[in-house]
């Protein structure tokens, strides 16, 4: 994974922003359109984007891929028009999107964490560092570094959590058939609605 400055998040932010809005008031959106506009982001990357509400901050979607890292300025649009169709959510709308913010996420290639028995995984887990993945049969579900922080979680209670968000039992990560993999992120996201972007910094 690149590792891109303030401005370039700011303009991904923008750009993530401008194809929602085009997207959900006019019927003729066409992504090239805004493309033009980050045309020069060509390396490969796997990318989320999200879309929260502003104050409390509760997700309205969050969609991308891990498996497969894709042209940039292709990932982020197609991202960004599936975050507002999230199927765990009613799609947004445009009036509710005046009142949210909108986070990119680009994120390393995941690492299957290896363990010699299933308690020992929370140990190589490292909270405020590492996002997590996990697939279990046709279930598999993804947080962001930061999610562990804003829940101030323990590294089992961010693996029990990513579980209950896959849809799965809290302990399923202790399950040997469950494989669950850690990721590094570089995380952009607005202030407030429009407003200045900021990057996440992880301690």
């Amino acid at each position: 994974m690149k590792q891109y400055s303030i401005h370039d998040g700011e303009r991904l932010v923008r750009a993530a922003r401008d194809a929602i809005e085009t997207h959900l008031t006019s019927p003729a959106f066409k992504a090239d359109a805004i493309k033009r506009h980050i045309a020069d982001f060509v390396d490969e990357e796997r990318i989320f984007v999200s879309i929260e509400h502003y104050p409390t901050k509760a997700q309205r979607g969050c969609v991308g891929s891990y498996k497969q890292a894709v042209k940039l300025k292709d990932a982020l649009i197609d991202a960004a028009i599936s975050a507002t169709e999230d199927p765990r959510f009613v799609p947004v709308s445009h009036r509710e999107f005046e009142h949210m913010i909108v986070g990119v996420n680009l994120l390393s290639k995941p690492i299957l964490i290896r363990h010699t028995d299933a308690g020992s995984m929370s140990e190589h887990v490292k909270v405020g560092k590492d996002g997590l993945i996990i697939e279990y049969g046709y279930k598999s579900g993804i947080l962001m570094p930061d999610s562990a922080i804003e829940g101030n979680w323990d590294s089992k209670e961010f693996l029990e959590s990513l579980c209950i968000m896959a849809g799965l039992t809290p302990d399923s990560w202790k399950m040997g058939a469950a494989k669950v993999f850690r990721f590094s992120s570089q995380i952009f996201k607005e202030i407030s609605p429009r407003g200045p972007v900021e990057e996440i910094l992880f301690r």
